[in-house]
């Protein structure tokens, strides 16, 4: 196994926030940095480790390869750090490089470990966890009948992966109840970082479902076809940011910067030199300086937090929704030199007020849980103008008969109660602006 410092010699480090398939390259650390060589070796835990190792082979009841032996303990060694440090062996670290396209195969769910269980963190738009119901916080207990419980993240993530059209059973417990089964069908998952469309009259929702290397640009140009559709100025804007697990750093604060004119954005704190890093917004504005109301929750992590935290402590928004998921910490790649790879854990980052996310969360500034809409049915009443005969109005105006029962085309507010109430909030800062 090569020595720790042989890292240096990699011309690639990949710093990851929030989400497992994205990525975004950055400088590999300085050897001094990374390992310290001088440090004495544990001899005496080298001696228990070289006497277990030896036990399992003469011992085990099946034959167990120095290979196999070598490559558990690094994953023990990895997956005991904290839930998002590990090891990816070469088919895992393939499969992370080529999720990279925003394109892989499975059912499009993120996901973490809570006491063993893997947890849902957010199932992405448009994907056969999101068409199956499955929601954020939902405990996935089995995968095809087999308990998850011992199965390491990436173990887990395996078992889900399989060719698009392939059938898959999942034995899920939501906030405490039974257990119950949702079967679904794989799908080649095409991830569309970015979604905008005009909610009114003057007002915009842009939905970043996860952030993506190209998705700074994009929510640029969606501004732009917001005002260009609008035909003018918006009133307000609604950036919606629920369910979304993360991913690059640098998306993040692109899109961040697309919304302030100056000041801190985001910082990171680390051991290793290159993982101090800061970055600040430049003076343009893509928004104009719109009314702005962020939606988050549970599923908001990592990346989406430092967007929500930024424009928070900026004061440049509205935070609307739940607690977010709480991940404030930066994960970085670093390829070994057998095609395998190492996700460590590096620093943790604040928001520009020096807030830590992490364990904790973005709080909003206004708490609303999610909820159904329930619409009353209009009743077909008989107004005065449907009456024969009836007096026109004494200032000339035109009649305005019953319309009867007219349905109207589905609105994404219509069956949102949070994205409903967002809304209500920029039409009435409209009003107070006397717009």
């Amino acid at each position: 196994m090569p020595h720790l410092s042989r890292l240096t010699s990699l011309a690639l480090a990949i710093a990851l926030l929030g989400s497992p398939h994205l990525l975004q390259a950055a400088e590999t650390p300085p050897a001094a940095a990374i390992a310290n060589d001088k440090a004495p070796l544990p001899l005496d835990e080298l001696r228990t480790f070289a006497e277990v190792m030896d036990r399992i082979k003469s011992a085990y009841v099946e034959p167990v390869s120095d290979k196999t032996l070598l490559e558990n303990a690094i994953k023990g060694m990895l997956s005991n750090l904290d839930p998002h440090s590990a090891y990816l062996d070469p088919e895992a670290f393939r499969e992370l490089q080529e999720s990279t396209s925003g394109e892989f195969g499975g059912l499009g769910i993120e996901v973490g470990m809570e006491d063993g269980f893997v947890k849902v963190v957010s199932p992405i738009d448009d994907t056969p966890a999101s068409k199956a119901g499955i929601q954020p916080g939902d405990l996935i207990v089995k995968i095809d009948g087999q308990p998850t419980k011992g199965l390491s993240m990436l173990e887990a993530v395996d078992k889900m992966r399989g060719a698009a059209g392939s059938k898959i059973l999942l034995t899920l417990v939501r906030e405490g109840g039974k257990p119950f089964d949702v079967e679904l069908t794989r799908a080649v998952i095409k991830v569309r970082s970015v979604k905008s469309q005009l909610l009114d009259d003057g007002y915009g929702y842009l939905r970043i479902t996860q952030f993506q290397v190209n998705s700074g640009e994009e929510v640029g140009k969606a501004l732009n076809k917001l005002r260009k559709d609008n035909g003018k100025k918006l009133r307000g804007l609604v950036l919606d940011l629920r369910n979304n697990p993360g991913g690059v750093l640098q998306a993040a604060v692109e899109v961040t910067d697309h919304f302030l004119k100056k000041g801190l954005i985001v910082y990171t704190e680390g051991r290793i030199a290159n993982s101090e890093l800061r970055f600040s917004a430049d003076p343009a504005d893509a928004s104009e300086g719109v009314p702005l109301v962020v939606l988050i929750n549970g599923g908001s992590a990592s990346a989406s937090e430092i967007v929500a935290g930024a424009l928070q402590d900026h004061k440049r928004g509205v935070l609307m929704g739940t607690d977010s998921f709480g991940k404030g910490s930066v994960q970085t790649v670093l390829p070994l030199n057998n095609d395998s790879a190492l996700k460590l854990t590096t620093a943790l980052y604040y928001t520009p007020n020096g807030r830590s996310i992490q364990a904790q969360g973005i709080v909003p500034d206004i708490e609303v849980a999610r909820a159904k809409l329930t619409r009353e049915q209009d009743d077909a009443n008989i107004k005065e103008a449907d009456l024969l005969g009836h007096l026109g109005n004494g200032n000339g105006g035109v009649d305005k008969p019953s319309q009867g029962k007219t349905s109207k085309a589905a609105r994404p507010q219509d069956d949102d109660y949070q994205l409903s109430q967002a809304l209500n909030l920029l039409k009435g800062l409209s009003v107070t602006r006397g717009d």
